[in-house]
């Protein structure tokens, strides 16, 4: 049964005719004349030896409306490079690639550092800034969307949906963020169903009323890797490098464009990608990696809004975080019951454990040092330090194309 129910903060879309995916591209396709549409696809080259990259760009072949698809490839050789370009041969959409690893990409970031303003470490958050700067520079996109390339199920329904609330005119939407059920034989989405809610509402219980933590808990899916926005807030957003990347995003949202310009929607019927490690034993990586990570984004979006957080304060949250989390665990075990699904109890409280681990080690690190890794500066910021850059940065993706044209003719 379609749900239209609102909740909430932000307005929900959701999937009540699935059907309509003509009749959307259609309309974006008007749309499209006068908000022309990019996308950013954030790519490892490891990503184009799995199925799920065939099956994106056999999907995004059939997409009548985008201006320019921009492939951020990174951890790749030359060689790889050339097989990666290859998946795109005869696209009827602009494709440009552009190679993280080039030495002149190299270059333009030793530039950024020089200069005080760190583009971070080799990450996601490193590939979309950039992506988002070189459609800031070619000037002709005014609607930018970006999804993974690690969806094994995609379909151009899932871009299309994405993209139309903030297409079209007539809905004034700046920011639109994707969400969807991932439910196989079991539920998924770990990080968000037993860390990410569960420490939302914990800190709301510290911070009773507070218009972002309000606003977060409001999205359905906030850790999804799915949005699409209008290119004014690429130029003044920041990005976190960390995998505090999604928070980071909604965080710089909230501060930047009114709650009334923001939107979420349903994109997919159910959602497969990869799956992350829990990697119980080592924080350094896998969800307790991200765990840690969200959690130190979270404080500081939190402290930045005035809310003083304490050691005795993060003695309580972790003890609420794990009385909440365990309470959700058991609606959630309820929900699989009735539905037939497979519940590990046993998997999802040293889920639990885990991310209190991780919320522990979050606040120690946050304490030592509230501000951490600096967020890579927005564009306006760039510019203003370094006018050039956008041409440089221009530059630079053109020659390494039409080096390897050169290389592959």
């Amino acid at each position: 049964m379609s749900d239209f129910y609102q909740t909430g903060v932000v307005t929900t879309l959701h999937r009540l005719n699935p059907n309509g995916v003509h009749r959307i591209e259609g309309e974006l396709e008007r749309f499209s004349r006068t908000m022309p549409i990019g996308l950013v696809l954030p790519a490892l080259y490891s990503e184009f030896e799995t199925p799920a990259m065939a099956g994106i760009v056999r999907e995004l072949r059939k997409v009548p409306y985008l201006r320019e698809i921009v492939l951020v490839l990174a951890r790749a050789n030359e060689k790889q490079l050339e097989h990666a370009r290859s998946f795109f041969k005869g696209f009827d959409t602009q494709v440009t690639f552009i190679w993280a690893d080039s030495p002149r990409v190299q270059d333009l970031f030793k530039r950024l550092d020089k200069n005080g303003l760190s583009a971070g470490a080799d990450g996601k958050g490193r590939s979309c800034w950039l992506a988002y700067g070189y459609l800031l520079a070619r000037n002709e996109c005014e609607v930018i969307a970006l999804h993974d390339c690690d969806i094994r199920n995609y379909s151009r329904e899932m871009l299309a949906r994405l993209c139309y609330p903030v297409a079209n005119p007539n809905l004034g939407y700046e920011f639109c963020k994707g969400f969807y059920s991932r439910v196989t034989d079991r539920m998924h989405g770990r990080a968000t169903r037993l860390f990410l809610t569960p420490v939302v509402r914990a800190l709301e219980t510290l911070a009773p009323g507070l218009p972002f933590l309000r606003y977060l808990d409001s999205f359905r899916y906030a850790l999804a890797g799915e949005f699409a926005m209008r290119t004014s807030l690429a130029r003044v957003n920041r990005i976190p490098g960390d995998w505090g990347l999604e928070v980071g995003v909604l965080a710089e949202i909230h501060r930047n464009c009114a709650t009334s310009r923001i939107c979420q929607v349903d994109i997919a019927e159910n959602y497969e990608h990869k799956h992350q490690d829990l990697s119980a034993g080592d924080a350094s990586k896998g969800l307790s990696r991200m765990a840690k990570d969200i959690a130190k984004s979270l404080f500081r979006t939190v402290a930045g809004e005035g809310i003083v957080l304490s050691s005795a304060h993060f003695q309580t949250l972790i003890v609420r975080y794990v009385r909440m989390a365990e309470e959700t665990i058991e609606r959630y075990y309820a929900d699989a019951m009735l539905n037939g699904l497979v519940f590990d109890r046993h998997t999802e409280e040293l889920a639990v454990s885990t991310f209190a681990q991780s919320l522990r080690m979050a606040a120690q690190e946050y304490l030592e040092d509230p501000l951490g890794l600096p967020l890579i500066p927005n564009w306006n910021r760039v510019l203003a330090a370094m006018p050039d850059y956008f041409e440089q940065l221009v530059a630079a993706v053109e020659t390494d194309g039409r080096l390897m044209e050169t290389t592959a003719a």
